[in-house]
């Protein structure tokens, strides 16, 4: 806490200093000796409206000392024979012009978002106005100097706007450029929290899937235990007994890895998000895969029906797996097109791609379980989900796809029907892996 609060008095000091010292460089817009802007007040504003978390009326407190100190100094410097006093009683309405500014900003601090630039500029050029009237009317008392100039009111006036509306600008460019900047951290954080749903959405599905085969089997292999004891073969109806059982304890394993992953994955928090967002997932992420391969790939998008869906997930998915496949189908360059649109009561997603294709006489078995034609260094299989997972997906969401070539004759085109009702309807408990099933 003492840490905290001691870093706020360094950021109020800086600002006061950086104030008083900005207060020294001034100009002379209207060629009047005596009427000069310096750009402490600039300095301050901006400084303040980028800072809301400081105490705004301690911080003017701060810099109209520390102005009062340096407009002194800087009058005994070149009025050697004036008492110090006199110098700060010149200078005080100077200094009383940032506390009063400052106790004006602090009413609105916290509301500078909520304002139009124009309105927020004519309210800093009020506030602006009425320090300055306080300044002039202390000087008017310390010195006795006549205030009710209306060309030096004017002036001040038609100062105070460009400043407010100077500074204004500065700070909505910086305030842009930190949306900006955040804008592209969140969706870095967001793209990496679609691959990784992503990658766990295929694994639970695929270990599900396996959990009901492996379930059938246990199921099949006490039957046929059964069946070998009533025909009394002993031997064999043990071992069929063993192997039951020991299916049973990898079913009891893929259910602890199953939970496991759902506390990572949950399924009952359906992520809703535009076709777009998710088709712009899917096309930058693998630019990125193109480009560690070392592949000059160019990955087209072309959409013509957009909607708000909570299956993005198990799409992005399957539209991760279809452009992957793309990029790996080609060499070293080519082009990817993907191509979303409505036909009748149907959404179509296509993958076409200008690789070195599917024979007509594979495009049957490339959904088979246990099909793939990739293949590392030493002939070990490749463990992605693969096609035929891929097709389950689609039609746990009571699609179908389907593979072919494209009208130009090169490479491979595939097809993805969902029905839009299924698109846009509301996920179960345990709707995100098995819809209306």
């Amino acid at each position: 806490m003492r840490n905290w609060v001691r870093n706020e008095n360094v950021q109020m000091t800086a600002i006061a200093l950086a104030t008083a010292i900005g207060a020294q460089f001034k100009i002379n817009p209207f060629r009047e000796d005596y009427f000069r802007i310096g750009l402490g007040v600039s300095i301050f504003l901006f400084l303040l409206m980028i800072m809301p978390h400081l105490s705004y009326v301690k911080t003017g407190i701060l810099t109209g000392l520390a102005n009062l100190i340096f407009q002194s100094v800087d009058l005994l410097s070149h009025v050697s024979t004036m008492p110090i006093l006199e110098s700060m009683r010149d200078n005080v309405g100077a200094g009383m012009y940032y506390v009063v500014f400052a106790y004006g900003l602090s009413k609105i601090k916290h509301r500078f978002h909520e304002f139009q630039p124009l309105v927020l500029g004519g309210m800093i050029t009020i506030m602006d106005f009425s320090s300055n009237l306080t300044e002039l009317l202390l000087r008017g008392i310390f010195n006795g100097t006549n205030i009710l100039y209306m060309k030096e009111w004017l002036y001040l006036l038609i100062v105070g706007a460009l400043r407010s509306y100077f500074v204004i600008g500065l700070y909505n460019s910086f305030a842009v450029r930190q949306m900006r900047l955040l804008h592209a951290e969140q969706e870095k954080r967001m793209e990496q929290m679609m691959s990784v749903n992503s990658g766990l959405y295929g694994e639970v599905f695929y270990l599900k899937k396996s959990m009901n085969t492996i379930e059938g089997i246990t199921a099949d292999s006490y039957e046929l235990y059964r069946d070998l004891r009533e025909n009394e073969m002993n031997e064999y109806s043990q071992r069929t007994l063993g192997i039951a059982q020991q299916i049973h304890e990898v079913k009891k394993d893929s259910q602890r890895i199953l939970a496991g992953l759902l506390k990572v994955y949950d399924s009952e928090k359906a992520v809703h998000l535009q076709l777009s967002e998710m088709l712009h997932f899917a096309a930058k992420g693998n630019r990125k895969y193109a480009e560690m391969l070392n592949k000059q790939i160019t990955i087209e998008k072309q959409q013509q029906f957009d909607c708000e869906s909570p299956y993005c997930i198990p799409l992005l998915t399957v539209m991760n797996n279809l452009v992957a496949n793309a990029v790996e189908s080609i060499e070293t360059q080519g082009t990817i097109q993907i191509h979303v649109y409505e036909q009748e009561m149907d959404v179509v997603f296509e993958v076409t791609d200008s690789g070195k294709g599917i024979p007509e006489s594979k495009r049957q078995i490339i959904f088979e379980p246990g099909y793939t034609t990739k293949y590392n260094e030493v002939g070990i299989a490749a463990t992605g989900i693969g096609l035929s997972h891929v097709r389950d997906i689609v039609q746990s969401l009571e699609g179908t796809i389907t593979v072919g070539v494209p009208q130009n004759g090169t490479g491979s085109r595939f097809v993805v029907c969902i029905p839009k009702v299924s698109l846009v309807k509301e996920a179960g408990v345990d709707d995100t892996f098995y819809p209306d099933r």
